[in-house]
């Protein structure tokens, strides 16, 4: 079975590669930027099935990046993460097509248990085309 493809695109390094290290652990092939610009173009490079996309980056905030990817690769799946007193942007991002949103801190197995759903319904829509 194929392993899940997914892109971890967060301003924070650290807290980046550590998602790296507890999702590859999980069974899911991970590429990480560390900007939304950088995200855009491997959207553009690469088949994603989904991305795990911070809110407040400098430069190209989680929106604008959403929106960008969402033109790119309609069919991928946008897990938001999202800091205190930012659920507003969590829902502004399900408005624009993301398919769920949780706020920082995060527990691994509750991203994990996101990250799954967002792939499940990913699969679902590639048989459906």
């Amino acid at each position: 079975m194929k392993r899940p493809v997914i892109l971890i695109v967060d301003d924070e390094e650290a807290f980046a590669n550590n998602l790296v290290k507890l999702m590859s652990k999980r069974g899911y092939d991970i590429v990480t930027v560390y900007n939304g610009f950088d995200a855009v173009n491997m959207v553009g490079e690469k088949e994603f099935d989904v991305v795990i996309l911070d809110m407040k980056m400098p430069g190209m905030d989680g929106i604008a990046t959403l929106r960008e990817i969402k033109k790119k690769a309609p069919l991928v799946e946008v897990v938001i993460l999202t800091g205190h007193g930012s659920i507003e942007s969590g829902i502004e991002g399900m408005q624009l097509g993301a398919f769920d949103f949780l706020m920082k801190p995060v527990s691994i197995d509750d991203l994990q248990e996101k990250v799954s759903e967002a792939y499940l319904r990913k699969q679902i829509q590639r048989e459906r085309s």
